[in-house]
């Protein structure tokens, strides 16, 4: 399976925290170099591959060198030709399970295009899942049913990263696009899994602090329009209960917790930056 690794040219130290953490899992990364969202020759994808607002509002500069980050991955998919890969952001930790799922494709269930292997969010962190499948070194898979968000770690396939490369103007970033069942125009196409419990997790601070959270800082300033942002998030989130009520009412799915094992001990229990 091919993987891909997401790395600003810029930060040497998170690709070397990568290069240690790959050794540790006998894993081999092929580098895909970050849009950077500081130089100049960024400015025009930004603003071309991405619409003016969308369900969360318009997204700030580094949501949009992340999302166009992870689609250079994506086209490296599809011009290699391979039937899956698996991507990861540079904060990424592993348990020792992942080396499982990361040697090759022959596990994943049949028709799978996507499979998150993170836990993002709080140690107590539940999501819905249904269809569960046994996979491989003792864990399952099962398909999202709810929101859980981050993209640091998931395997795509070729089908998968062709149906991603046809969206013309993005108005989500990457992670509430490939798994949020509330405002995602692909969701239901890629039908995403999740790995349980997960085998990754995003290191709050590797080196310096991401990029990211201050490009973020004046769109989550207290205004009318950070509380109108909010309030139609609210409405995207609430549209799914009457059909996760039936799931869960019908007994064909259930809430279940994703944390990874204490083994990602590095990894802080807060909401980590992303990209």
């Amino acid at each position: 399976m091919k993987l891909y690794l997401i790395n600003l040219d810029r930060r040497a130290d998170r690709l070397a925290a990568m290069a240690q953490e790959s050794r540790k899992a006998g894993l081999s990364f092929t580098r895909i170099a970050a849009m950077d969202g500081q130089s100049p020759a960024s400015q025009a994808p930004m603003r071309e591959r991405f619409a003016a607002g969308g369900p969360l509002g318009p997204l700030p500069s580094g949501d949009r060198c992340c999302t166009l980050s992870h689609r250079r991955t994506w086209e490296a998919l599809v011009e290699s030709g391979a039937p899956y890969a698996a991507v990861f952001e540079d904060d990424v930790r592993l348990t020792p399970a992942a080396a499982a799922l990361l040697t090759d494709a022959a596990w994943i269930p049949p028709g799978a295009d996507l499979i998150k292997l993170e836990h993002f969010g709080p140690a107590n962190q539940k999501v819905l899942v249904r269809d569960e499948w046994p996979g491989p070194a003792g864990l399952t898979l099962a398909r999202l049913a709810s929101r859980h968000t981050g993209a640091a770690a998931y395997i795509l396939s070729r089908r998968a990263a062709q149906t991603l490369l046809a969206i013309e103007r993005f108005d989500l970033p990457v992670d509430h696009l490939l798994f949020n069942p509330n405002n995602s125009p692909v969701f239901a196409a890629l039908a995403p899994w999740q790995v349980l419990p997960a085998v990754a997790r995003q290191q709050e601070f590797v080196g310096a602090k991401s990029d990211i959270e201050t490009t973020r800082r004046r769109l989550r300033a207290l205004s009318p329009a950070y509380v109108k942002r909010e309030l139609i998030r609210a409405a995207y989130d609430l549209k799914l209960i009457p059909w996760q009520l039936w799931l869960v009412l019908s007994g064909k799915a259930r809430l279940v917790g994703v944390r990874a094992p204490e083994a990602i001990s590095a990894a802080r229990s807060g909401h980590p930056p992303g990209c």
